[in-house]
């Protein structure tokens, strides 16, 4: 976040992009070399969300315009209308592998799960071509498995050695992933069906280039456009293998979508990326809303996402001349007095009295004591423990896990809504409790676009914070979708869903879905 009168720039890992060639769409993820001997992160794709509103990011003449459009009813207990389970996630056991003609792979477990998982999207869209959109689907001609590690192999006019990524070329026909470094990486941070996720978002490059017209797409398509369909027909598929339907994979829709999510959230766009530049990919708040149309909604959705469409909704906004700093102000005593009358201020016409924040240690009788932040009814107090709050708001990079000041903030935020709850009579205690809570935080983060006319009231939203909000919300132990007990929804797909009805919405969305 930055306070109001200038933006702030913000560094926060993305993936360093080698320029793509037209006839190419790099996938989910990829790595170019960086200097030095290490790894430069090289985003991909995908897309989520839709906007509310026009609201200017303050100071920095910015919109973001848009019409929300929730996916529906959204329930602690289901995903998009399927039960949220938390059985096993990954590849089938027992099952025979895939025979399908892959040139140069090395019959490894990273080849094995690639094409396992290609002949499942494969089987996916052979149902779905005639019943969906009335044609017959061609499979991918040619598909190709490398090490960029060792021996570059020629395909899309490119030399494979030294590309971390996995990609679709149109020219060809053809899909290709990295088994060396890209595969690995991806199963070792977020497990197999992050690699699934990948080879499925590729898939989703071939079936718009199959579908032409029917998908809109052509070769002066905008990247931003292709990259959303691509991950909103990747959750098309997900749909499918959570229905169990798939031959070669499983997935549970609360830990294993979850993970699914994280993943996108790892391969967004870095911080200040413009949607307009070549080979833009998206924010992870955008990816993550356009695997949730799919999942929800099905392919003719999918094919629905024009330029047109996603401009109505974006989230993705550039830095601009004025944009100085990191854009992560320190969790300290400023910034908490900052976030008070922020708080105050978005929710003054709610009724409640504003609950106090402090950082005295202190007992409760009517509620749990929770981290990084506490409610407690009976004192109508807001308890933060600085130490964690610091961690989670740490600037990202090496040797740090925190995600950023917004994620931090975002949690006492979740607390404080607890008190607009209570002076509304609501339970505080249950599962929908935590979806609202989730819901009223992002209300209270579309408050911060615009302010008040309260000079004290400086915090505004900057680039970067709402993919640190979808991060806070994928992890277990995130309060921002939690009850005043700490018990939160189990489906990482709802919380999001929830925080994005608010931030789209406002608190009027957040009364009328939950109560």
């Amino acid at each position: 976040m930055t306070p109001a009168g200038y933006c702030a720039r913000q560094a926060r890992p993305g993936w360093a992009r080698r320029r793509e060639q037209d006839d190419r769409s790099d996938g989910a993820a990829g790595m170019a070399r960086a200097g030095r001997g290490g790894r430069v992160p090289v985003v991909a794709a995908v897309a989520v969300a839709a906007l509310a509103a026009v609201a200017v990011l303050a100071g920095c003449g910015r919109t973001i315009a848009g019409q929300a459009r929730p996916l529906g009813a959204i329930d602690p207990g289901t995903v998009a209308g399927l039960p949220v389970t938390d059985g096993a996630s990954g590849p089938r056991s027992g099952v025979a592998d895939a025979d399908l003609p892959v040139e140069n792979a090395d019959g490894g477990e990273m080849d094995k799960l690639a094409i396992n998982a290609i002949a499942d999207v494969e089987e996916y869209w052979k149902q779905q071509f005639p019943s969906e959109f009335g044609k017959q689907f061609e499979p991918v001609k040619r598909y190709v498995s490398y090490d960029s590690n060792g021996r570059g192999v020629n395909i899309c006019r490119t030399n494979t050695a030294g590309v971390v990524n996995a990609f679709y070329c149109s020219l060809e026909d053809s899909i290709a992933w990295d088994r060396g470094e890209l595969l690995p990486l991806l199963d070792d941070e977020f497990g197999p069906m992050s690699v699934v996720t990948v080879l499925a978002h590729e898939m989703g490059h071939a079936v718009q280039y199959k579908l032409g017209a029917a998908s809109g797409v052509d070769d002066n398509t905008p990247s931003i456009v292709k990259e959303q369909q691509a991950d909103c027909y990747a959750g098309t598929f997900f749909r499918w293998v959570a229905e169990g339907k798939a031959p070669h994979f499983q997935i549970s829709t609360g830990k294993g979508l979850n993970q699914v999510l994280s993943a996108m959230f790892f391969i967004r766009d870095e911080a200040g990326s413009s949607y307009t530049k070549q080979g833009a990919h998206g924010s992870a708040f955008d990816r993550v809303s356009a695997f949730q149309f799919g999942f929800s909604m099905g392919p003719k959705r999918c094919a629905k996402i024009s330029l047109d469409e996603y401009e109505q909704r974006k989230t993705e906004v550039a830095f601009d001349a004025n944009d100085r700093n990191e854009g992560n102000l320190p969790v300290n005593a400023q910034a908490m007095t900052w976030l008070k009358v922020s708080l105050d201020e978005a929710y003054r016409d709610s009724g409640a009295a504003a609950p106090a924040i402090s950082d005295k240690p202190s007992s409760c009788s009517d509620a749990k004591q929770t981290s990084p932040a506490a409610y407690c009814p009976a004192t109508n107090t807001v308890t933060v423990v600085p130490q964690d709050l610091m961690a989670i708001g740490a600037t990202p990079g090496r040797g740090s896990t925190g995600l950023g000041d917004f994620a931090a903030f975002a949690e006492v935020a979740s607390r404080y809504t607890l008190a607009v709850q209570k002076a509304a009579g609501l339970p505080l205690d249950n599962q929908t409790t935590a979806l609202r809570t989730a819901c009223l935080t992002g209300a209270w983060a579309r408050a911060t676009v615009t302010g008040t006319d309260n000079p004290e009231n400086k915090l505004r939203l900057s680039p970067g914070d709402l993919d640190e909000a979808v991060g806070e919300l994928l992890r277990e132990e995130s309060l921002i979708a939690a009850d005043v007990n700490g018990e939160s929804v189990k489906a990482g797909f709802a919380r999001v869903e929830s925080f994005r009805v608010g931030f789209l919405d406002g608190q009027p969305a957040c009364a009328k879905q939950f109560g």
